[in-house]
């Protein structure tokens, strides 16, 4: 099967558009035929070795975490998907790849396209789960660092809905699509604090960095000192400013439970993560650039 694979750590450069052979589902396993695949800017920190703390790499490997396809091949003992069912979620083996063992996934609805299907798992997944942890509550006020990146989008609509304030860093152009979601926008940069405490005189009661960029320590600030109800998905010193790291953990019925709500809610309008660009299998490493050089409004995906 055709495949982008690499062998050691490193910039675009070490990924390779080849062949490789078509993984076979062991029992309990499902294989998939790849659709559409989402990008995530993981793919990249995966592929410098940054956080093997949390995602240990075995070579060669096949990046990827989230995709939408077809049940192609069923292991022993599969009961609860049949061949030939739309499917999204996750991926043991890679997505950047004709085929994958799934991980965890869900039926796709049939009014859900295989591309908007691909842009939820990890972003839906992420913004859930770090809301969940952040105890984020109605009326309270959330600063959310990368508001208009793909899990921002989604983490800002979801708090929304919740009933709470969201104030959201993101460039100024970015500022109309982010009111238009709800949210407060304000630029990041040189004078931050003070336009956060402008936009938010009551106060910060919890922060989402989504962001990195050393957007922890102006967060403590604003929290008033302290690092409680503070959390990141995109800073690996996190530890160095006693902030905690959110790398997953969620049990995996939780997870498929949340993907099904939010393709319901996909379905219906209420939460929709825009396509930026679609890219081809072998432009992979293309994607990963514009993706690691940031300010990408939605969503980046592979069409195999």
């Amino acid at each position: 099967m055709r495949a982008i694979i690499y062998n050691e750590f490193g910039g675009p450069e070490v990924l390779t558009y080849g062949h490789t052979d078509k993984p076979a589902p062991a029992p309990g396993e499902v294989r998939v035929k790849v659709v559409t695949v989402g990008i995530n800017p993981l793919d990249y920190k995966r592929r410098y070795g940054w956080v093997e703390e949390f995602y240990p790499t075995t070579f060669p490997a096949v990046p990827g975490l989230e995709f939408a396809g077809v049940v192609d091949a069923l292991g022993d003992g599969v009961t609860e998907f049949a061949v030939g069912d739309e499917v999204f979620g996750w991926t043991r083996t890679g997505a950047y790849a004709e085929y994958a063992l799934a991980g965890d996934i869900v039926r796709k609805p049939a009014e859900l396209s295989f591309a908007a299907a691909a842009t939820l798992p990890v972003a839906g997944e992420t913004a859930q789960r770090v809301l969940d942890e952040l105890g984020l509550k109605s009326g309270e006020t959330l600063l959310l660092h990368a508001a208009a990146g793909a899990v921002g989008q989604v983490a800002v609509q979801l708090a929304v809905a919740l009933g709470a304030t969201v104030i959201g860093t993101a460039s100024p152009a970015n500022h109309d699509f982010l009111r238009a979601l709800g949210a407060v926008p304000v630029a990041y940069g040189e004078g931050l604090a003070d336009r956060v405490r402008e936009a938010a005189p009551q106060g910060i009661d919890a922060v989402f960095d989504a962001a990195g960029h050393d957007a922890l320590p102006v967060s403590i600030e604003l929290r008033g000192g302290t690092t409680d109800r503070i959390v990141t998905i995109a800073d690996p010193n996190a530890a160095d400013h006693g902030v905690p790291f959110s790398a997953g953990g969620t049990p995996p019925e939780v997870v498929r439970a949340g993907l099904a709500a939010q393709a319901r809610l996909a379905v219906e309008g209420r939460l929709t993560v825009p396509v930026a660009e679609t890219f081809s299998l072998a432009e992979a490493a293309k994607a990963q650039e514009l993706s690691e050089a940031g300010h990408v409004r939605g969503k980046l995906i592979i069409e195999i």
